[in-house]
This record gives structure tokens, C-alpha cells and sequence, in this order.
């Protein structure tokens, strides 16, 4: 005998799985999401670099502000890199987590 749980789930799955075949120009789109991967990632080393110059010319003029702006952009370019760096493996971690629901 079926419960009525096993009957609601039944009847609420529309049965639809994630596919690679469905939509034309998905390569292309994925080529895309890879470059701006790309662009993401030099645009951290950048803001890191930029950071740690005004960090540095901060301590170095006895400027606090502009020393602790500059620690605050480093480790926000860090932060930035983790999650641009990880994107993949942070989607495809929700995804799975999703799918178990």
C-alpha cells in the first residue's frame, strides 16, 4: 500500500533533468562563461596589486586611512579570487546539494 506521501511525490516530479543537448550555441555560451572566468581572475591580481601599493604607500606616509583601505582591498581581492577561482566546484557542490531535495 502507497502512502500518501509516496503518492503526492509521485505526482509533483515532472521527471525534467539538467541536459547538454536542449539549447543551440551552449559551447559558445560556455566559452564565454570561461573568459569572463578568466577576465575575473586578472581583475583580482590587479585590484590585489593595486591594494597593496596604497597599503604600503599608506604605512609608509603614516597615513592610516589610506594603510587600512589598502589591507581592507587585499583581502578583498583575496576573497574575491576564492569565489571566482571556485565557482565550478561551489555550483556543482549547490547543484548536487539541490538535486538530493
Amino acid at each position: 500500500m502507497r502512502t500518501l506521501l509516496s503518492i503526492f511525490s509521485a505526482a509533483t516530479d515532472p521527471g525534467i533533468t539538467p541536459n547538454s543537448d536542449g539549447l543551440p550555441g551552449l559551447t559558445q555560451l560556455k566559452d564565454i562563461v570561461g573568459a569572463l572566468l578568466t577576465w575575473g581572475l586578472v581583475a583580482c591580481v590587479a585590484g590585489l596589486v593595486i591594494s597593496a601599493i596604497v597599503w604600503g604607500v599608506g604605512s609608509n606616509s603614516g597615513n592610516p586611512h589610506y594603510a587600512g583601505r589598502g589591507k581592507t582591498g587585499v583581502l578583498i581581492a583575496g576573497a574575491a579570487a576564492i569565489i571566482v577561482g571556485g565557482a565550478n566546484a561551489i555550483i556543482a557542490f549547490f547543484a548536487s546539494a539541490g538535486s538530493q531535495i
